[in-house]
């Protein structure tokens, strides 16, 4: 049951009527949590064991967590006038430890079967290759797993509560259907977002009262995504998947021009995805992250990734980044360079203080980039942004000297379309490696864009497929040309949302945009008796 299906949208009206029909508002939420259970197992009855595994330990791991925090403070009070400070001091630290081994074991346990599941057979080929290389017999057996639906996006999310419930920064949820519930929330399980507890549990838990304008811009929302996913999105994956499928018989201008339109087919899909995502979830009065904020506007590769995929980059931010990048390991390693001769020098005091955070952005995007998938080219995509990062940290003064001895005003127009062009360029080197079916035809790409440029090939090749006509490629470029005005109004004016400025019109026009674009999906999107609908990007994640 797809998000673009007409069984999901039937899914959704029926689990609203029952929703805001339930006599019984504080109870609400247990229709949201039949829903979730439901179209959890109509997606594979056999992904609900591991959901359920996650959503029980997570929750008897915040319990016990909970339990000896409190047993420790409770100690501590009835025995404040007979323990000394340094006693004080030493039981604190053995309940810290004792706490943080229980979140270990449930850490371990959760990102363990994701770590097998979705790995176990590329490292295991890995190793074959390694030692096969050197000729020893040997050869690690490979395995026929599945991914469950939504795994690393549960999971994630899962154990991003079990460190909050660590550092004490989120209320215990002492009722296990609930926390299946902020585990399973069916709008969010095909590919996020990846919510905070704190932010979204006590939105799930509140009886909302049936709002009209809640449900006018979700279904705006809704409608939205549904363009860019079944419009622009669909389409293009028609054509990208075709050269994919035979990628090394073509030449270097049919390539640049596949990556192009993977970077458009990349972002329609997944932010039309989440679209539809938050704005079912605001239809029951429910707030969810925002994923995305215009990426494609932005000035460096830093700030790209806190525009896309916000709730993943909030996550490995919180949850590793500040733990690496404040660890007393780099804490040291910063002092003892600076403490150093070449720490003296003005470069040397500039990458002694950056070195920490440099050095944890390149380990997160490490993560990021085996996050995206099991193979060689992911790991490939992690590590070119995670260099980029790390080098624009380190080498910030170079840049910044430069721009000043050629008189470069940085807030000039002429230079942040310089900036947004220079990081799109980055982008799209990175998006090589999502294109390309393995990490050898990547870097024959990068070859070819040098080497075998020939734009007449290109028009041979691309049409010889017969897969898209020239209305195709223009209602892509119409849409392509839409979202790129919807999102430099948003850009300019980012207090607010189109959906908010459309409300200012009159009435006709207001709902002839709503007309206009139902309508635009009904003739255009791609959907249909022998088409099988592309699955969003992230929804095996």
């Amino acid at each position: 049951m797809t998000y673009t299906s007409v069984n999901f949208i039937f899914f959704v009206l029926v689990t609203m009527l029952v929703y805001f029909l339930f006599p019984k508002r504080n109870y609400r939420w247990t229709v949201l949590l039949a829903a979730s259970v439901f179209f959890y197992l109509v997606a594979g009855y056999t992904y609900a064991m591991f959901i359920v595994f996650t959503a029980l330990s997570t929750f008897l791991g915040g319990l016990w967590i909970d339990k000896v925090s409190k047993n420790s403070k409770q100690y501590l009070k009835d025995n404040k006038k007979t323990l000394g400070k340094e006693e004080k001091k030493k039981y604190k630290s053995k309940t810290k430890v004792q706490k943080r081994l229980i979140m270990a074991l449930i850490l371990v346990l959760n990102f363990g079967i994701l770590a097998f599941l979705k790995y176990y057979n590329f490292f295991a080929g890995s190793l074959n290759d390694i030692l096969g290389s050197f000729g020893m017999d040997f050869s690690a057996p490979t395995l026929k797993l599945f991914l469950p639906l939504g795994i690393s996006f549960y999971t994630f999310q899962s154990m991003g509560y079990i460190v909050d419930i660590y550092r004490e920064n989120t209320p215990i949820e002492k009722n296990p259907l609930k926390m299946l519930l902020f585990v399973s929330f069916f709008p969010q399980i095909i590919q996020g977002p990846i919510s905070i507890h704190s932010q979204l549990a006590h939105q799930l838990y509140e009886g909302h009262e049936f709002d009209f304008t809640r449900f006018k811009y979700g279904a705006e929302l809704i409608i939205w995504g549904f363009m860019k996913k079944m419009i622009v999105a669909d389409r293009a994956a028609i054509l990208i998947t075709a050269v994919t499928d035979n990628y090394g018989k073509y030449n270097g201008s049919s390539l640049t021009f596949i990556v192009l339109l993977y970077a458009l087919q990349l972002y329609a899909d997944f932010s039309g995805g989440i679209d539809i995502s938050r704005g079912v979830a605001q239809i029951f009065g429910i707030d969810m992250i925002d994923n995305f904020k215009r990426p494609y506007f932005s000035k460096s590769i830093n700030e790209y990734w806190r525009r896309w995929h916000i709730s993943l980059g909030a996550w490995l931010k919180s949850y590793l980044f500040y733990p690496v990048a404040m660890s007393n390991l780099f804490i040291s390693a910063s002092k003892k360079m600076k403490n150093t001769r070449f720490g003296a020098t003005a470069a040397g005091t500039h990458i002694s203080k950056v070195l920490p955070t440099s050095v944890a952005s390149l380990i997160v995007f490490l993560v990021v980039g085996v996050w995206h998938g099991a193979d060689w080219k992911y790991v490939a995509f992690g590590l070119w942004n995670g260099l980029i990062i790390m080098l624009s940290i380190l080498l910030k003064p170079v840049f910044d000297g430069i721009t000043a001895k050629l008189h470069i005003n940085p807030k000039s127009f002429g230079f942040s379309l310089f900036q947004i062009f220079r990081t799109l360029l980055v982008i799209l080197v990175g998006y090589v490696f999502d294109v390309a079916p393995d990490f050898g035809l990547a870097m024959e790409t990068f070859v070819k864009f040098f080497t075998n440029q020939n734009i007449p090939q290109m028009v041979k090749e691309i049409s010889e497929l017969n897969l898209l006509s020239n209305k195709d490629y223009l209602i892509i470029g119409i849409g392509a040309a839409i979202i790129f005005v919807v999102s430099l109004i948003q850009e300019k004016h980012p207090e607010t949302t189109v959906r908010k400025m459309m409300d200012k019109k009159p009435f006709f026009i207001r709902w002839l945009a709503v007309y206009c674009a139902i309508m635009a999906i009904i003739v255009f999107g791609i959907y249909g008796s022998g088409y099988n609908a592309a699955d969003f990007v992230y929804m095996q994640f």
